[in-house]
């Protein structure tokens, strides 16, 4: 058998993949069901308008072909209106907007179209766990992201409220990207996929809302968390007109378009009632509030998404709450080399296994 391509071997483990085995492994052992708080997974799914939407136009004989490769033009419409209207941002539809299978599809793609091979992508550390996998596959080289002083590099990743962090935008750091940007020549990439999860009166900050930054980057929306679409597979790069032709022209070789009735759903999502998206957003709200007020006296911290990020404390690791208390949280370090010691916990459950899980990080941590 011949060996495995380098480009493979480049690969890290897949952070995501690994945890869930190492849960699995653990939820097989004798004892009392698993409680899992550490998988990002929206445990509720879309409104029934959005289902209804799917369904009708899956019944449609006339929809069971290849969908257009570069998405329908109203659904790029109906995302630029959500940007006009909620994010203060006004976007051309038809130049500045890419529709995905999803935001992690978008992740890989904007590193393949932006940098060269041998150039260096700065990541945030901590950050999502999936960014060096995109650093990987376009062959270039991770670099810790520190401050803008020191930073160089031909792309940087950023990503606000943060996974896992939960850490909304600083003031002035989307400003201070683009004119380091200008000055660089870098190009810059902003992960907003918790953008409408943010807390304590706080209103979503759009990296594109800022004087120049389509000149120097693109922003990722997913529908996976605003509305509950995770499984469906649908996102969107919006920003810089050439990426943005860049990304459909890599979409062209790669696969042929996303299935209609989905990209017809995400236009129902994105236009018909949009009262779900503040449920869902003070859900997850309300019970941060539940654990910050379990974590009192620890450091933890949510300033938005469905997670908390909390330091564990002397002598307790992800490991023995796994094993011996069998609650299941993300590791922090699999975050990056700055996330050891700390740790995620998912808001994305119901609330009786929250509880669940909460009575038993107390027993860990006060005996």
């Amino acid at each position: 058998m011949r060996q495995r391509p380098a480009r493979m071997e480049r690969l890290p483990e897949q952070y995501f993949m690994a945890l869930l085995a190492r849960v699995a492994a653990a939820a097989a052992a004798e004892g009392e069901p698993l409680v899992d708080l550490g998988r990002g997974n929206p445990e509720v799914g879309p409104p029934q308008h959005v289902i209804e939407a799917l369904q009708r136009a899956a019944a449609r004989p006339d929809v069971h072909g290849y969908a257009p490769f570069a998405g329908l033009p109203e659904l790029k419409e109906a995302i630029a209106a959500r940007y006009r209207e909620v994010y203060g941002v006004e976007v051309d539809p038809a130049r500045e907007v890419a529709i995905v299978p999803g935001s992690k599809t978008a992740l890989m793609e904007f590193a393949i179209v932006a940098v060269e091979r041998g150039e260096t992508i700065l990541l945030p550390d901590p950050g999502y766990a999936d960014y060096p996998s995109a650093v990987a596959l376009a062959g270039a080289r991770r670099v810790s992201f520190t401050d803008f002083e020191s930073a160089q590099g031909a792309a940087l990743y950023l990503n606000f409220p943060s996974n896992p962090t939960a850490e909304c935008a600083p003031e002035g750091i989307f400003e201070e990207a683009v004119r380091w940007a200008e000055r660089s020549g870098t190009w810059v990439l902003h992960d907003f996929a918790y953008g409408d999860l943010v807390f304590d009166a706080r209103t979503p900050q759009s990296f594109l809302a800022v004087d120049g930054a389509r000149d120097v980057g693109v922003e990722l929306f997913s529908m996976s968390k605003s509305y509950g679409m995770a499984g469906w597979r649908l996102g969107f790069v919006l920003g810089h007109a050439e990426l943005v032709s860049r990304i459909e022209e890599l979409q062209d070789h790669v696969f042929a378009g996303i299935f209609r009735p989905v990209q017809e759903a995400g236009i129902a999502a994105l236009t018909g009632p949009q009262e779900s998206v503040e449920e869902r957003r003070a859900t997850y709200e309300r019970r941060r509030d539940r654990v910050l007020a379990e974590l009192r006296g620890i450091d933890a911290q949510s300033e938005g998404t469905f997670f908390v990020w909390f330091r564990l404390p002397d002598g307790l690791t992800a490991e023995t709450l796994l094993l011996e208390h069998r609650l299941a949280i993300a590791p922090g370090e699999g975050f990056g080399e700055r996330g050891r010691g700390f740790a995620r916990i998912s808001l994305a459950v119901t609330d009786e296994l929250l509880e669940l899980g909460l009575e038993r990080l107390r027993r860990a941590v006060h005996g």
